[in-house]
């Protein structure tokens, strides 16, 4: 075993009660582009912010207009190795909790059970009026009512669901409201720009209080509702490793950081992990340091 992937199994065996944070990079190995480059970047365009959203019909149509098409790749999308050894190690009881800034439900379909997801689920739609929800297959539905045509438009992949759609006039597209109130429909996630709900970052520190050590996977730490975990782990003292490619926020705080795919890192670490010898061999180990 390489002294990179050795250093993470030993982390891992170490720390018994994970606070882990996932972002884009856990997911691009199942297709869905992330945000960053390897310097903290965007590598796309700036996603839309959610007073843009909630203020200009003409950006709502370009918004639907390219999730529409967005989606169909992205609800087809897989769980890859890193999300499969997250469920396994949860399965292991070595895992406290699974906070995901990703929107697209892999952990959960890799078999994860303790899993917030912090910036919500792309699945759903909400209304901004009367707090319905809905399953995003029907407002799917009511798109392709309103606006056949997109049924026949391709379009290179964006992170979470959204699409690069060019050539298409996306003022003659057709935005549905609700069916109850006439309001604003948003997909039921956190747009750049809006609060994380305030109980669900309560419940992520609740989370982070009960672990020993915490775990970041594929997340450049740029966007303060995911960094602000890793800077309270490092004021309580906790170890932090992390997993991803290029530089994150919090690299002056990280004891382990490994800059790699995280598929490959993860699927590694779980496979050594399974073996009793690995981890009784390692605690050897840190008994005789001691």
């Amino acid at each position: 075993m390489s002294p990179m992937f050795s250093a993470l199994v030993d982390f891992i065996a170490r720390h018994e009660r994970l606070f882990v944070l996932t972002g884009a990079g856990v997911s691009t190995a199942s297709g869905i582009p992330d945000y960053r480059d390897e310097t903290g970047e965007w590598k796309h365009q700036k996603p839309m912010e959610f007073r843009e959203f909630v203020t200009s019909h003409r950006s709502r149509q370009r918004y639907w207009a390219r999730s529409f098409i967005g989606w169909q790749r992205f609800r087809r999308a897989q769980p890859n190795p890193a999300h499969r050894a997250l469920a396994r190690f949860e399965q292991q009881q070595r895992l406290v909790r699974t906070v995901t800034q990703n929107v697209d439900g892999l952990h959960q379909r890799a078999g994860s059970q303790k899993v917030t997801e912090l910036h919500g689920s792309l699945a759903a739609v909400e209304c901004l009026g009367c707090t319905a929800v809905m399953p995003r297959a029907t407002l799917q539905q009511q798109l392709l009512a309103g606006n056949p045509e997109l049924a026949y438009w391709s379009a290179q992949a964006a992170p979470d669901g959204d699409a690069v759609l060019s050539g298409y006039d996306e003022t003659e597209v057709r935005v549905p409201d609700c069916k109850a109130c006439g309001g604003i429909l948003k997909p039921a996630v956190v747009f750049f720009g809006e609060t994380v709900p305030a109980a669900r970052v309560a419940s992520c520190y609740d989370d982070l209080r009960q672990a020993d050590a915490m775990l970041v996977v594929g997340s450049s730490l740029m966007v303060y509702s995911g960094f602000r975990f890793a800077r309270a782990a490092a004021q309580a003292g906790l170890p932090i490793a992390a997993i991803n490619r290029g530089k994150t926020r919090a690299d002056d705080f990280i004891e382990l950081k490994l800059e790699i795919d995280c598929a490959t890192a993860l699927a590694k670490s779980a496979f050594d992990m399974r073996s009793p010898l690995t981890r009784t061999a390692v605690r050897n180990k840190l008994s005789w340091c001691i």
